[in-house]
């Protein structure tokens, strides 16, 4: 899965690309979780989590009730690359459960550890034009790829974000689903 994800990023030949995939080599996104405890939370859940994300905006965006013109290099951006912000996020840590026979035992678990407070969509991005250029549709997708998720108080904005660019509002559709229909 790691070589796909590589050959798909490189396949959109976007300036920046190799330095892209050259700063997610130096951290953990290929063992890291996708989240703590809602889905994919396991060595490899992120990469696995974004992968479905493709496959299922992909079809999405064949699929589309509106008409859209939106390029393979763009939905391999936004999908592969919305949770970024996640790399160096998540660490190993340990805690007292009982096992099976009902004995105490200390068991790893993922913890947080976010060096960079920048919050989530807008830190993928931010992240990512540290070394490539988005447009502003590929920005907007991965900033409010979050949806309803984000504070009430954004509402009227995520509205906003959702109209002016359908692809943040299949993106946000895609995450959902890979996240509540396959776990990942």
């Amino acid at each position: 899965m790691r070589e796909e994800f590589i050959e798909l990023l490189r396949s959109t030949k976007r300036e920046g690309i190799e330095e892209v995939i050259q700063f997610i080599e130096k951290t953990d996104f290929f063992k890291a979780p996708a989240s703590t405890r809602f889905h994919g939370n396991y060595e490899g859940g992120l990469l696995e989590h974004s992968m479905k994300v493709y496959e299922i905006l992909k079809q999405k965006v064949a699929n589309s009730v509106v008409e859209l013109e939106i390029g393979d290099d763009t939905l391999i951006i936004v999908a592969l690359l919305h949770d970024i912000c996640k790399v160096n996020f998540y660490k190993v840590d340990y805690r007292n459960a009982k096992n099976e026979r009902g004995e105490w035992e200390k068991v790893p678990y993922y913890t947080v550890e976010d060096t960079i407070p920048y919050g989530h969509g807008e830190k993928s991005v931010m992240m990512l034009t540290e070394y490539m250029k988005l447009t502003s549709e590929e920005k907007y997708a991965i900033r409010w790829h979050m949806g309803f998720s984000e504070p009430k108080e954004l509402y009227n904005t995520l509205g906003q974000a959702l109209k002016k660019y359908p692809l943040a509002l299949m993106l946000y559709e895609a995450d959902l689903e890979s996240t509540y229909l396959f776990d990942i």
